[in-house]
């Protein structure tokens, strides 16, 4: 690891030194944006503007909103802390290990109740919008993250998410996401 996102030049972007960063080099001067959430909602707003990925309807988008801000406040810091102590950590710390297991699964059931209509009547195919909802930012930012849980949870696990397991099912085979996802964009592991 070359921890280059600690550098002066990449601090210059990102005083957290964390990655990513978007630098939108369209603006004078170009305009860093860091955060994940923050550039999803800014490149929706720069560069979306017929809603493809949000809503014109104000609750509609608050309801996006929230999902996001659930997401990056609740799910990403549980299970980034999973990956780290089950994968990463130098030492295993057991308590850790399960304490994040344990918390990443309950966000997981969050999700699972919005997905399957448990308190609504109606199951969900995204998490934000009316009816069934609509893919937005909401589902992109939330998803990249819960994709991967083949790689710290078992299917045993996730047997009590099935409306959680179609919807990362049924984003997967998204073209778009199929492209984004695909071999040429995989890094090494």
């Amino acid at each position: 690891m070359t921890n280059e996102q600690k550098k002066d030049w990449f601090l210059r972007l990102n005083p957290n030194g964390r990655i990513p960063v978007l630098v939108d080099n369209t603006k004078n001067p170009p305009f860093p944006v860091m955060e994940t959430s923050a550039e999803l909602l800014y490149l929706q707003k720069e560069y979306d503007p017929e809603d493809e990925f949000g809503f014109k309807d104000d609750l509609e988008r608050f309801e996006c909103l929230q999902w996001l801000f659930f997401w990056h406040g609740s799910g990403a810091p549980y299970q980034g802390q999973l990956e780290h102590f089950h994968r990463f950590a130098k030492e295993k710390v057991p308590y850790a290990i399960e304490r994040y297991r344990n918390e990443t699964l309950r966000v997981y059931g969050v999700l699972e109740i919005r997905l399957s209509g448990k308190y609504t009547g109606e199951p969900r195919d995204y998490l934000a919008g009316k009816g069934k909802g609509k893919y937005s930012v909401a589902d992109i930012g939330t998803w990249t993250w819960v994709k991967g849980w083949e790689s710290l949870l078992t299917m045993e696990d996730m047997k009590q998410f099935p409306h959680l397991l179609k919807w990362i099912d049924r984003i997967a085979q998204r073209p778009a996401v199929k492209t984004g996802i695909g071999e040429k964009y995989q890094t090494q592991k």
